[in-house]
């Protein structure tokens, strides 16, 4: 049987592959799992038109076991995490799929720290799923309540309404918002650093999260930087737990560039623990070199911003990320947090009074083509010997100057290539020709 839980949560087509009575039985595991006696559980959601059925199954299966459940309404996953970890909870349970469309939702379960639940917790969780209807619940008096927790939210919005007061520019930003749930705080606590805020695509109506929109889509975002002569744009995700930015000339920075650029900004200014900054196996070699001159060191972990956590605690740094916009600034918050990415960039861009694209430009990169191949069977790549020896080979034809990574997608039904090296042609010509089998042997 396949693990319920993959990079991110449980995920799936909402009411499809994913249904509420999995929501339920997660509340109830949850809640015998992680809650002792008289603690309580945090839930929030994005737009999606399902987070409201999911939410419900949730409380249902929590309070059925006797805890009480605070409801937080729409916010940014980031604010439910640090939600997670302030007085009086012991765990919190978003509904989300994040940058995935409006049809796909997942859950994602925080401990009481506000961090994602390490395997072994997720495997002890998924055990008890399975036998949620067997966990003995109490009787009328001991059923735990749903409490109104809309107001909860202000606990984020003035954590990071302080943080971006230290924040001193006169930039003209765009902000697309995903049609998600960041736009609920973040214009507001982006416009406290100074910048004037434009905000496009903060019209949720349950169905156009990230539709043509957001970090996943950020080409109207370009569009619209260009057209309203704007000094950048910023994009979130659907759940504002991801960042990506585009220059004053509409082209989008690339996210090691984005994260190279953070780590050198705090390496010159002695703010960048142990100086090193976590990623993941994905992101580019030029982000290593970039670094490595400037004093400071990368360390990779798998793909997962849970990876990355973990790796940033183990070597005590307070920067890490994700090429695709999951930034962790440790010193603010637990998890990837848009919000806290931008307010991160904009100070960047104020103490160097550089625009971003030049700032961008002290990280060069290597050559790298990714591809994300739809197929059936993406765990049995590995068990392909005709698959196996076309990525040696073209392990051998980067003539040790460069790399492939195969892996199956954590989160969608697809295998993900990646193939970097120095001559940008023949790395173009193998990622497309590894994708292309991946493609007839997998399907």
């Amino acid at each position: 049987m396949a693990r319920l839980f993959g990079t991110d949560g449980i995920r799936g087509v909402a009411n499809v592959d994913l249904k509420p009575t999995m929501a339920f039985a997660l509340g109830r595991a949850t809640a015998h799992e992680l809650l002792g006696p008289g603690v309580a559980l945090v839930v929030g959601r994005d737009t999606r038109r399902s987070g409201d059925m999911f939410v419900a199954a949730i409380a249902a299966g929590a309070t059925s076991l006797g805890a009480d459940v605070h409801d937080a309404g729409v916010l940014p996953t980031p604010a439910l995490a640090f939600l997670a970890g302030t007085d009086g909870f012991g765990a919190g349970i978003m509904v989300s799929a994040s940058h995935n469309p409006a049809e796909d939702n997942g859950l994602k379960v925080l401990d009481g720290s506000g961090l994602k639940l390490a395997d072994e917790q997720e495997d002890a969780l998924e055990a008890l799923i399975w036998r949620a209807e067997e966990l003995p619940g109490p009787r009328n008096d001991g059923i735990g309540r749903v409490v109104d927790g809309s107001g909860l939210l202000d606990r984020y919005r003035e954590a990071r309404l302080r943080l971006a007061a230290g924040v001193h520019t006169d930039l003209r930003l765009v902000l697309d918002c995903a049609n998600g749930s960041g736009g609920i705080a973040g214009p507001d606590i982006l416009a406290a650093t100074g910048a004037t805020i434009e905000v496009i695509h903060n019209q949720p109506d349950g169905v156009n999260i990230n539709a043509g929109a957001g970090a996943t889509a950020p080409e109207s975002l370009s569009r619209e930087v260009v057209s309203r002569g704007a000094d950048l744009g910023m994009a979130l995700d659907g759940d504002a737990d991801r960042l990506v930015v585009v220059d004053r000339r509409g082209r989008v920075v690339d996210g090691d560039q984005l994260l190279g650029l953070c780590a050198l900004d705090r390496l010159r200014r002695g703010a960048l623990s142990s100086q090193t900054l976590v990623v993941t196996v994905l992101s580019n070699g030029g982000l290593e070199t970039a670094l490595g001159d400037a004093g400071g060191r990368v360390v990779r972990t798998p793909v997962g911003d849970k990876y990355i956590l973990e790796g940033m605690l183990v070597h005590r740094a307070n920067l890490g990320g994700e090429k695709s916009g999951h930034v962790i600034v440790l010193d603010h918050a637990t998890t990837g947090d848009g919000i806290v990415t931008a307010i991160e960039v904009l100070g960047v861009i104020a103490r160097a009074g550089r625009p971003i694209d030049e700032l961008a430009s002290a990280v060069p990169l290597f050559p790298q083509q990714q591809r994300a191949v739809r197929v059936r069977h993406k765990d049995q790549w590995e068990g392909d010997p005709t698959l196996r020896q076309a990525i040696d080979e073209a392990g051998s034809r980067l003539g040790g100057r460069g790399r492939v990574l195969v892996r199956p997608s954590g989160t969608e039904p697809a295998l993900r290539v990646m193939v970097e090296g120095e001559d940008e042609a023949l790395v173009a010509q193998l990622a497309d020709a590894l994708a292309a089998l991946a493609n007839e042997r997998l399907n």
